[in-house]
């Protein structure tokens, strides 16, 4: 008589990926001894990045494209995590087999930046010389020095020359640099959605933030962790102010208008608009994923960002030994980072004598539109990440 104590074992089902996918990917963490200095005058004794990579490096090393990445950003910029991931990473609708920056073509790095809270050294990471997170004690880190550990990354993996670094906002400002601090290590530069320096209102609006963040009771002046709580109440708004930013009037028109969650007033303040809805509910799960002292360490390397005050206030100056060729791109609805910003930069490259081409991108989604697939946008980036690649294959670093 046959046994039927145990039943017969499940077939294991493994997940499909789209063929434009990259696919599971793992991310690697970087252990860095040598020291590094701060702009803020202070000294990291060793630090460690956390990368991932996608597609194959080349013999000759010529096809390597560096992703910088946004203020919430962080390196898993493509593919998944594990077979249950819902979302894949921040930029998967331009990285992957045949996407824009193709990885069949490229040796594509996305790191997370100092200070970052994904892995990288930063506040959340434990300080050697107490045992404890490093919380407010971390230094102040700027765009200049991430450009430096970037270089570092770059020695560790062989790549004396990217083909492209590649990046919106302020990853575009950590493209700027590179090209300003390293001009014989980047032959190719996208600034996407980006400016040379923040206006007075952005800068504002990172105050704001801030500000949400350090009145909140649960701060304790930044030592949150050490007391096992979070500053939720704080980071929550200052997510909700940063994302009312990020989207256009248009795309919130379109999106939400005045629709209403319940049918009658309820006089009160609770959510009844949809947009309050989700506002609330952005600010809620960005509490889960990002920390208190790294968005306030992330919007003042944004604040401080001015290449030009270091060359008499003169863009055309500080980019005068730039040796790489430019893609400047904006999106007309983009308020936080407006196309005239863009222009300043291609303005200044134009004077300087360098090759820059520019696209500004009618779209309606504002900020968050460099974050898209946005047909115009997308083929162009492809189009001109076809000639990076063209141009490796034929190059010897």
């Amino acid at each position: 008589m046959p046994d039927h104590s145990q039943a017969p074992s499940e077939p294991v089902v493994t997940r499909s990926f789209p063929d434009s996918s990259v696919g599971l990917v793992t991310p690697e963490t970087l252990h860095f001894d040598q020291p590094l200095a701060l702009s803020c005058g202070r000294m990291l004794e060793q630090f460690d990045l956390v990368i991932e990579t996608y597609g194959e490096l080349n013999k000759s090393a010529s096809n390597a494209v560096l992703i910088c990445h946004a203020l919430s950003g962080d390196h898993h910029a493509a593919g998944y995590h594990s077979e249950d991931d819902r979302k894949p990473g921040w930029w998967d609708s331009a990285i992957g087999p045949g996407k824009a920056i193709d990885t069949n073509q490229f040796y594509v790095v996305s790191l997370n930046n100092l200070g970052g809270c994904r892995g990288s050294t930063g506040p959340v990471s434990i300080n050697p010389e107490t045992g404890k997170p490093w919380g407010p004690d971390f230094p102040v880190v700027t765009v200049e020095d991430w450009v430096e550990s970037h270089a570092l990354l770059a020695d560790r993996l062989g790549i004396t020359q990217w083909a492209a670094i590649v990046g919106g906002s302020l990853g575009g400002m950590q493209v700027l640099e590179w090209t300003i601090r390293f001009p014989d290590r980047v032959r190719h530069a996208a600034v996407i959605a980006s400016a040379p320096k923040l206006s007075a209102q952005n800068i504002a609006f990172n105050e704001v933030a801030r500000q949400a963040i350090m009145s909140d009771p649960q701060f304790l002046e930044g030592r949150y962790l050490e007391s096992e709580t979070l500053p939720a109440s704080g980071l929550g708004l200052a997510r909700m102010v940063g994302h009312i930013t990020y989207l256009s009037d248009d795309a919130m028109k379109a999106k939400f208008d005045r629709d209403r969650k319940v049918t009658d007033f309820q006089f009160d303040y609770g959510a009844e608009f949809q947009v309050e809805s989700y506002l609330r509910y952005q600010g809620e799960s960005f509490t889960k994923r990002f920390d208190a002292n790294t968005y306030l360490l992330m919007t003042r390397a944004l604040d401080y960002y001015d290449p030009a005050s270091r060359h008499n206030h003169n863009l055309v100056e500080a980019l005068a030994n730039a040796k790489a060729r430019f893609l400047v791109i904006s999106f007309t609805t983009d308020w936080r980072f407006s196309p005239e910003r863009s222009e300043e930069i291609v303005n200044a490259l134009h004077t300087a004598g360098k090759d820059v081409s520019y696209l500004k991108v009618d779209a309606p989604q504002g900020h968050d539109a460099f974050l898209m697939d946005i047909p115009r946008y997308t083929n162009a980036l492809s189009a001109w990440m076809n000639r990076v690649a063209t141009e490796s294959k034929e190059y010897t670093v």
